[in-house]
């Protein structure tokens, strides 16, 4: 099918301008902002050590399935499933599986939105000294000033939607393309720097024992499922990005190679990320535990300690900023495609309709820091409660949807001819992960998540 068939949207470059891409969609606030905290709150190494078997024997083999049938059905996530389901006489159902992981992706950017504009709103503070000397009091007070003022909040969270819908408006070349091709070098070299700091810091062996050794009594059935949630979500499975960026792939390009260097890249940020984050905690006797705020309320303490803390604080939020304008670009493409398909849309009006709608729902999480915060569902503010909903199940059950499909529903003979794997063992070995493992692995933890097992 694929080979008939081009995208309408366009069409990658080259193979590394699809790994820059995909690289970028992958790399965002999943690696700079969720998992140095997430590993704080659940006990270091341990569960940096699950999360990397997580990726290798789950995550990573649903983003080769997920790109395979992107590139096979060379449309939107709901289109492409649906003639794929066709062609594999499967139930026309399976389309369901392409709306819900749209529809994952624009309630994930609704505050992804929002806290992407923290980190642009904190660049200009640490870059006018806001954070110089300043007391933990005074960093708690900066960080609830901000996250207590709607009108803010909202500022931030449109310019940041206004940013996203800026390059997406463009194409695919002359927008995405253009945007990652500058955009994940210098997130690199900004993380380098950040890193060679950090080195310097007189906390960076407690905090590299901290990030890689094990301490398995820390981890709990929750940390595990924590760690495969979060996995889906730094590769940005499950939404459709990676299955429309997918769509836009050559046929010559090989899946696997591509696959294992965008993975590869994910997870060499994620680790950088916390290199250089946990010593400057050790370094000044901060808490590695402190949850969400860890890079808004606990990090800034040290940067107003450090020498020099204006101007490496500016440039760690200036990377915050970067890692997620390259995910939220990829989080809204498949909307935007599916609307260019199906309603005849010029690319810029539906930019502008999906990034109202998304701006709008984000609103809830604006207000879930300050007016909403004491109106909860099931214990949870309006922010936690969509967290918490697309990150624990709705990517994870799309990518058991993606495993099951291209494992059990797809023609064999089709897997094969569009991965073009020459290594027949590894090809086995893939195909194994997909159809066992990796539904096992989700099924497991969904169980425990319902308190089954």
């Amino acid at each position: 099918m694929s080979r008939k068939k081009p995208s309408i949207h366009g069409q990658w470059s080259s193979r590394w301008a699809f790994i820059l891409a995909a690289g970028g969609s992958a790399v965002g606030l999943g690696n700079i902002w969720k998992f140095p905290y997430i590993t704080g709150v659940n006990g270091g190494g341990a569960f940096v050590l699950i999360y990397l078997v997580t990726v290798l024997l789950v995550a990573a083999p649903i983003m080769v399935a997920e790109v395979m049938l992107g590139r096979r059905g060379r449309q939107s996530p709901i289109n492409t499933m649906r003639d794929l389901a066709h062609e594999a006489k499967a139930s026309r159902h399976w389309y369901l599986l392409g709306a819900v992981g749209i529809g994952t992706g624009v309630l994930i950017l609704s505050y992804y939105s929002v806290i992407a504009g923290w980190a642009l709103a904190y660049v200009f503070k640490t870059g006018a000294g806001a954070l110089n000397g300043a007391s933990p009091g005074q960093v708690h007070a900066l960080f609830s000033g901000l996250t207590g003022n709607p009108y803010a909040l909202l500022f931030w969270h449109t310019l940041v939607m206004v940013m996203t819908m800026a390059v997406v408006a463009r194409g695919v070349r002359s927008g995405l393309e253009k945007a990652v091709r500058w955009m994940m070098p210098a997130l690199f070299v900004l993380l380098l720097v950040l890193v060679g700091y950090a080195m310097s810091s007189s906390g960076f062996y407690e905090g590299m024992r901290f990030l890689f050794k094990p301490d398995f009594s820390k981890i709990s059935p929750q940390g595990v499922l924590i760690a495969m949630g979060h996995a889906f979500f730094t590769l940005s499975l499950g939404m459709g990005a990676i299955m429309t960026y997918g769509s836009y792939l050559s046929e010559r390009t090989s899946i696997l190679p591509a696959v294992a260097a965008i993975a590869t890249v994910d997870t060499l940020v994620a680790l950088l990320a916390g290199i250089a984050i946990f010593p400057l905690v050790f370094s000044y006797g901060l808490t590695p535990g402190a949850g969400p705020g860890l890079i808004f309320e606990t990090l800034p303490i040290a940067f107003g300690q450090m020498p020099g803390g204006a101007f490496f604080g500016m440039l760690f939020f200036i990377l915050v900023v970067f890692a997620a304008w390259t995910s939220t670009i990829s989080i809204i493409e498949p909307a935007v495609a599916w609307l260019v398909e199906n309603h005849r849309y010029s690319r810029k009006r539906a930019c502008v309709v999906i990034g109202v709608v998304t701006w709008a729902i984000g609103i809830a999480t604006v207000l879930s820091f300050n007016a909403w915060q004491d109106y909860k569902l099931f214990g949870k503010t309006a922010f936690e409660a969509i967290d918490f909903l697309t990150a624990s199940i709705l990517l994870p059950l799309g990518g058991l949807s993606i495993a099951l499909f291209a494992g059990w529903v797809m023609s064999a003979r089709v897997v094969r001819e569009e991965l073009s794997i020459p290594q027949a063992w590894i090809y086995r070995a893939w195909y194994v992960l997909i159809r066992y493992v990796a539904p096992l692995g989700i099924a497991l933890v969904f169980l425990n998540l319902l308190g089954i097992v």
